[in-house]
């Protein structure tokens, strides 16, 4: 019997609308819980998570048989849901950032998203997304990127 086997290792960040501080820390752990339930629903496990009051990152493997814009319309639709609970006024940024990764970079990455806090005192988030489209080579469109 013939098998598809994949691996395809994604580098997602994603911030609050306009980058508001929504996201208290009493409130991150079950934010990260829920995505990830959402994501292991969806068989494409998160294996790691962090971010910052205003956005997230997430090293996620995506399943072979689900598409990321649909993964991507399921984590932010029930995470906003879940979190509206906790702040009402909480929404996502409409967009979002994607970038593949092989699995050389994994542990670095993982290394990454674990100290957001601290890159965070010295670097924006808009900096910081230029900084990795510049990583990834993808061109920005400043003008789309922020809302």
């Amino acid at each position: 019997m013939a098998s598809t086997l994949t691996s395809i290792l994604l580098h997602i960040t994603f911030s609050t609308k306009g980058r508001a501080d929504l996201i208290a820390p009493e409130h991150e752990r079950d934010l990260h819980d829920y995505l990830g339930g959402i994501c292991r629903r969806m068989a494409s496990p998160i294996l790691a998570i962090g971010g910052t009051s205003n956005h997230l990152h997430a090293l996620i493997s995506l399943s072979k048989t689900v598409a990321l814009s649909d993964l991507m319309m399921e984590v932010k639709r029930d995470t906003s849901k879940i979190m509206k609970h906790k702040v009402p006024l909480f929404q996502w940024q409409d967009g979002y950032f994607a970038f593949s990764i092989g699995q050389s970079g994994v542990e670095q990455l993982r290394a990454y998203i674990a100290h957001q806090k601290e890159h965070h005192r010295a670097t924006d988030f808009k900096d910081e997304m230029r900084a990795l489209c510049r990583k990834y080579e993808v061109e920005i469109q400043e003008e789309h990127a922020w809302d």
